[in-house]
């Protein structure tokens, strides 16, 4: 099944973090990447912050990988990575708060899938209306408008 992620970073050496992220979650996925798109950077969104590195990346995974356990190893990889445990920030007005990483793994897309759970929204809610998640998936994704329908 093809998987498709969004790598950023905007804290330390951004591009090594990038690279390290790409090496490790290909240990913790057991396959390298198919696909990966040039890297660009971002300004922050929705913060003010240092500015991103981003890039999007192709994995083609077992049929049988569970979407939690792709999750549950992102998120072992963030944290290898410097990057607190995930639980979200909310704001007084219930707004979420994002601020500064050292790496943010983000799923975009698996296979045809549609996927709406507490953990995880497949295709992310953000991939085809930030910039620095699209711009990279349309470089390695050539059907990625088909999810606009």
């Amino acid at each position: 099944m093809e998987v498709y992620f969004s790598l950023g970073s905007n804290l330390g050496c951004r591009l090594a973090n990038i690279e390290k992220a790409i090496t490790r979650l290909s240990v913790a996925l057991e396959a390298g990447p198919e696909r990966l798109s040039s890297i660009m950077e971002t300004p922050s969104d929705g913060f003010d912050g240092p500015a991103f590195l981003n890039c999007a990346a192709l994995y083609i995974l077992p049929d049988e990988m569970s979407p939690d356990d792709i999750l549950d190893r992102c998120q072992k990889v963030e944290q290898k990575l410097g990057r607190p445990a995930h639980e979200a920030e909310f704001d007084a007005q219930g707004k979420r708060v994002y601020s500064s990483r050292t790496i943010d793994i983000d799923i975009l897309l698996i296979g045809d899938k549609r996927i709406e759970t507490p953990r995880l929204s497949v295709p992310h809610p953000g991939a085809f209306t930030r910039s620095y998640m699209i711009e990279p998936l349309k470089e390695i994704c050539p059907d990625w408008d088909k999810w606009l329908k």
